[in-house]
């Protein structure tokens, strides 16, 4: 049976490890002014020299957390701005630093579309996403990536296989897009010590 969904809807805060309670939290940190690469919500992010950076583009890359969306004032308007995904190249009305909110929990459990089919010997894995580039709607804001099958490891990549989202319309793990549960398995922050995957700007 097909799964009702087409394409990747990003990474969607689905409670913590250990059912304990999710308080949805998140923490604000900054994209530069005038930053190249866009973000879109749902979208794996690292910190790289104090600003947010991708960290989609490679599949073993540490992570802070998922990208949440902005705030800045617009250079257009000159009126403070809320976005949930940041356009490539957005600069603010005095060029200042884009304030950013990130879903920074380590222990934050994610809902995920699958690219293909899995198994259940892939449980407890490690995967990346899809595509190399930010991808996204730019009418919604939201991620199209998917967990991408095919790119698995028992520990090196950045996501970690837990389970079927039992989600009803997308729940065929035989076939391509149903969705699962994921955790962080780079966070840069509380679960590594090291500097391994961090490429420095």
């Amino acid at each position: 049976m097909a799964n009702r969904n087409s394409q990747g809807f990003g990474l969607i805060p689905q409670g913590v490890v250990g059912s304990t309670m999710a308080s949805q939290g998140q923490g604000k940190y900054y994209i530069s002014s005038n930053f190249a690469s866009a973000f879109f919500q749902g979208s794996a992010v690292q910190s790289k020299v104090g600003y947010l950076a991708q960290s989609e583009d490679g599949r073993t890359k540490l992570t802070l957390g998922v990208f949440n969306g902005i705030f800045y004032n617009a250079s257009t308007t000159l009126k403070p701005t809320w976005s949930n995904h940041y356009v490539a190249n957005t600069v603010p009305a005095n060029s200042e630093d884009i304030t950013a909110f990130v879903i920074d929990n380590p222990l934050q459990l994610y809902a995920v579309g699958a690219d293909a089919a899995w198994t259940q010997a892939g449980v407890g894995k490690t995967y990346g996403v899809t595509q190399a580039t930010a991808a996204g709607s730019t009418t919604s804001g939201q991620s199209s990536k998917q967990l991408n099958i095919g790119n698995v490891d028992n520990a090196a990549n950045t996501f970690r296989l837990l389970r079927s989202a039992e989600d009803p319309e997308n729940n065929d793990k035989t076939a391509a897009n149903s969705t699962v549960i994921v955790t962080q398995n780079l966070n840069q922050y509380l679960q590594n010590t090291g500097t391994a995957g961090i490429t420095w700007q």
